[in-house]
């Protein structure tokens, strides 16, 4: 028997599972990344969204504008203020596909956000939006490199999407972006941002 032969394939074979289980690892934190930024945003906790982004990250919000590094987007978070009393802001992180790059540093997600956002006594509405994130392996942690949000719609909550729809959120009178971003189509209307993948059976874009 050659032992030397069957030592190299055996290295190969421990080599190829300690790369799947890395994958996985990586995939877990980048879903992981994600859940946590909507917890912290549901409470208004800006700074601990803030320092999920990588230093030269963007971020890119409905019809916003883009926001571009670390410093500016903790600026745009911090805008929103404390909450105020009666506050419910609910960003519910649904059906997220990962894709994570073979080197283990960058990754790719695409989600869903079902939000409640209202406050007693006051207005209170549904919302979705679509993201198509990107993060990286900063320093060994994984961090939001791009963040993208497609505003879906957002309808008053005794109205319902079926009578009522608001138009695109757009800029901020008192914080500009740093880059000026195109409107695009909201509900009613339709649009469909595009897919970071491809279909897994067809291959078709």
């Amino acid at each position: 028997m050659d032992w030397e032969a069957e030592v190299r394939a055996l290295a190969a074979r421990l080599d190829a599972v300690e790369k799947r289980a890395q994958a996985a690892e990586d995939h877990l934190a980048v879903a992981n990344l994600q859940r946590i930024y909507g917890y912290y945003v549901d409470k208004s906790q800006w700074e601990h969204v803030a320092d999920l982004f990588a230093r030269d990250a963007t971020l890119e919000i409905n019809g916003r504008g883009r926001f571009f590094g670390h410093e500016r987007i903790r600026e745009y978070m911090r805008h929103f203020g404390p909450p105020p009393p009666g506050l419910l802001m609910n960003h519910m992180q649904l059906q997220p596909v990962i894709h994570v790059a073979d080197d283990g540093q960058t990754a790719k997600c695409r989600l869903r956000a079902l939000m409640q956002v209202g406050r007693m006594g006051g207005e209170a509405m549904w919302g979705e939006c679509l993201y198509e994130n990107e993060y990286v392996k900063e320093d060994g942690v994984w961090k939001i490199a791009v963040l993208k949000s497609w505003q879906v719609f957002y309808t008053d909550f005794d109205k319902g999407w079926a009578k009522h729809a608001m138009p695109l959120l757009m800029d901020f009178d008192d914080l500009p972006p740093d880059e000026k971003t195109q409107p695009y189509p909201v509900y009613p209307d339709f649009y469909l941002p595009p897919y970071h993948y491809r279909n897994p059976v067809s291959g078709r874009e």
